[in-house]
């Protein structure tokens, strides 16, 4: 099992990674883990003594003082106990190998860094400083400081400021994984405490609560707190802790925080009221039981952190994946980008086309619905009726009526019923070709690739649409064709077969007044209609086969054909603008990837841990 110390260190290095690449909690775009690392959080008041509790966990001078609010950005304590006769120091995140033994310098860069970040206007930022301190007089422990709670905005800061505190505490307080260190002074009365009253709301039970009461020897003449101390008067499951801080005397004697412990200690010894809790007040003490409660909490916590460590890099990773790489700066790599992304793009238009995919179908719904209803609904009905079928006999006739057939009446009727089936061989080609249309833009759509490449897409899809454009002309070309070609040759056995017209007797008929009787109009518009329907008959099946020759077939085999050679003259400079990414996709790679390096620093400081845990396991039941 890991020891104490590697634990809290372990999540120290953890935390200091979260601050390094940007994880501060709070953001629901990304995966945090900073919400995840238990915590110590230190809240109170303006005038609580937050600040002393703190100088005297450490044993020294490093916070700013002064009037108004002071923190104003989280402060993340990270204390390690060192060798006694090594020479304390401080260490910064924001200044990693520069050492601070001059602890007054330790103040000035807390609020230069804060300045830093917020200016001098007294506005306050979540983003936390890190600050390490290595110290024999120290147990390993991290404190987060938090701004101190105000009811009144002072002068210099925005009205919205108390709100604006009072949300960034409760932010930290409100995690399960928070340990909530609720400092209240003992001279006013603890119902009115502002952290008390925040950690009510959000620990209600007071597990995650430790109390600590100050200024115990600023109280009236008289009165005590032993009844708070004791847990009878606000009970919390977790012992209250006494703190008797420096006074402002002492501070300005610049009395050293050595001294100080010491005289907290004959405080607690030597009172009447608390001598039979000194054992368990002070800021010693209260370093030391938040130390060994903050290691139990931790341990409790590692193995459901590292489950969330391993799932969350498995998440990352596969979002990387589908974002995929950064782009080469190498034309060559480039152009081979482009290509993989074009047979990408390709590959699935091909799929909807042939079936693994919706949308192909429909291309075959022309054929077998469209088509026929199209050649059903012409208007053959109107162009054979008797009366133009007189008219067209009578206008081809001139001035010298047909001797036996009117052969010519009958190629200006059969020319004319042909030329309605232009009509649906058209409308044939524009219906393919939308539904071609239709299916370059989900396949585009669908093509997880091209989502970084916006000017690439519109490219493709550019492309694509002119190469559609010339296959429907071709196709167009093809089908009028197919028409014209059963307009310029008749299919002469048809009239041949057809059967002679007879006399009663059972003669053929010959020339006579009745050449144009209704029975004979009706016989021509019959035959005309029987051969139309033949050809309808042919056009179905033939008008389908050139439209899929034109244009399904070419869209497969040659849909980006011209674009390939288009992008193989192209140079480094055009290449790239080819591959200008979306930079919302460029920026969502570089936090997920800035996030999974966390997560697998993360991830490689807790097995370092674990293994160290084993080893030592090992050697011990090796000695025994």
């Amino acid at each position: 099992m890991a020891t104490m110390e590697s634990l809290i260190v372990t999540v120290n290095r953890i935390q200091r990674a979260c601050t390094v690449l940007g994880d501060h909690g709070g953001d629901t775009a990304l995966p945090t883990l900073w919400e995840a690392l238990p915590s110590v959080v230190v809240v109170g008041g303006q005038s609580s003594g937050k600040s002393s509790v703190l100088e005297s966990i450490v044993g020294r001078d490093f916070l700013p003082r002064g009037s108004g609010i002071v923190t104003r950005r989280p402060l993340v304590l990270q204390l390690h106990k060192t060798e006694q006769g090594v020479q304390e120091y401080g260490e910064f995140l924001h200044l990693p190998k520069k050492k601070f033994s001059d602890f007054s310098m330790v103040r000035k860069e807390i609020q230069d860094e804060t300045d830093r970040i917020t200016g001098k206007s007294k506005q306050i930022s979540p983003v936390p400083i890190h600050l390490s301190i290595y110290s024999p007089n120290v147990v390993n422990l991290t404190l987060i400081d938090l701004p101190g709670l105000t009811k009144v905005a002072v002068e210099g800061q925005p009205e919205g400021i108390v709100q604006d505190i009072e949300s960034m505490v409760r932010s930290y307080v409100q995690k399960a994984n928070c340990i909530i260190l609720a400092i209240t002074p003992a001279n006013q009365d603890i119902a009115t405490s502002d952290a008390m009253k925040l950690s009510r709301e959000v620990d209600p039970t007071g597990e995650r609560t430790f109390g600590v009461l100050t200024k115990l020897d600023l109280m009236d003449k008289g009165t005590n707190a032993a009844d708070v101390l004791e847990g009878r008067a606000y009970p919390l499951q977790h012992p209250w802790v006494g703190i008797v801080n420096r006074s402002q005397a002492d501070i300005n004697k610049n009395v050293n925080m050595i001294a100080a412990r010491q005289k907290e200690r004959e405080f607690f010894a030597t009172s009447p009221d608390y001598g039979h809790l000194a054992s368990k007040m002070g800021s010693e003490y209260l370093a030391k039981l938040l130390s060994k409660h903050l290691e139990s909490v931790i341990r409790a916590r590692l193995p459901g952190i590292t489950s969330l460590i391993n799932k969350t890099i498995d998440e990352l990773e596969a979002e990387l994946s589908h974002l995929g790489r950064p782009v080469a700066v190498d034309a060559g790599a480039q152009l081979y980008t482009i290509l993989e992304l074009c047979r990408a793009f390709d590959r699935i238009f091909k799929e909807h086309l042939e079936g693994g995919r919706p949308g192909g179908d429909r291309i075959y719904g022309v054929f077998d619905h469209q088509l026929p209803a199209a050649l059903r609904k012409l208007p053959f009905d109107r162009h054979l009726s008797l009366q133009n079928i007189r008219k067209v006999i009578s206008e081809a006739d001139g001035y010298q009526p047909h001797l036996i057939a009117p052969e010519q009446g009958y190629r200006r009727l059969i020319d004319g019923a042909l030329n309605y089936f232009r009509g649906p061989a058209e409308a044939s080609v524009d219906a393919v070709h939308f539904l071609l249309k239709e299916l370059v833009r989900r396949s585009i759509a669908e093509t997880q690739e091209l989502k970084r490449f916006p000017t690439l897409q519109a490219e493709i899809a550019a492309a694509a649409n002119e190469a559609l454009e010339r296959f429907r002309e071709e196709s167009k070309n093809t089908t009028l064709r197919l028409v014209d070609m059963e307009s310029s040759y008749l299919t002469v056995d048809f009239f041949r077969k057809l059967p002679q017209e007879v006399e009663k007797g059972g003669k053929p008929t010959s020339l006579s007044a009745d050449r144009y009787a209704e029975g004979h109009f009706c016989r021509i518009g019959s035959n005309v209609s029987s051969y139309v329907g033949m050809v309808s008959d042919t056009l179905r099946n033939t008008i389908p086969k050139a439209v899929v020759y034109c244009q399904v077939r070419e869209a497969k085999q040659s849909l980006l054909y011209h674009f390939y050679i288009q992008v193989g003259k192209k140079e480094g400079k055009q290449l790239a603008q080819l591959l200008d990414e979306d930079p919302a996709l460029m920026e969502r790679r570089q936090q997920c990837t800035k996030r999974l390096e966390l997560y697998k620093s993360a991830r490689d400081e807790i097995d370092s841990v674990s293994w160290a845990g084993r080893n030592q396991f090992t050697r011990l039941g090796s000695a025994r």
